[in-house]
C-alpha cells in the first residue's frame, strides 16, 4: 500500500475535477479540504479496508 495516493474526484460544489493527495497510513478518516477551484469546503471521507484498499468521496460541507 502506498502511503501517499493521488485520487481524482469531482468537487461537489462546483463540479470541477480536482486531485486529492491522500495519506492512508492513518487508516480511515474524515477531514475538510478547500476546493482549489471554487474555494468552498469539501468533506473528504477516506475509507481504508482491512486489505489496505482505499475509497474516497467528497461531499459539500453542508451535506455531510
Amino acid at each position: 500500500m502506498a502511503l501517499l495516493e493521488f485520487r481524482d474526484i469531482e468537487c461537489p460544489c462546483c463540479g470541477e475535477p480536482i486531485t486529492l493527495a491522500l495519506d492512508a497510513s492513518a487508516g480511515s478518516q474524515r477531514y475538510i479540504e478547500d476546493c482549489p477551484v471554487c474555494c468552498r469546503p469539501i468533506m473528504v471521507v477516506l475509507e481504508v479496508d482491512d486489505n489496505g484498499a482505499t475509497s474516497v468521496a467528497g461531499y459539500a460541507q453542508d451535506d455531510a
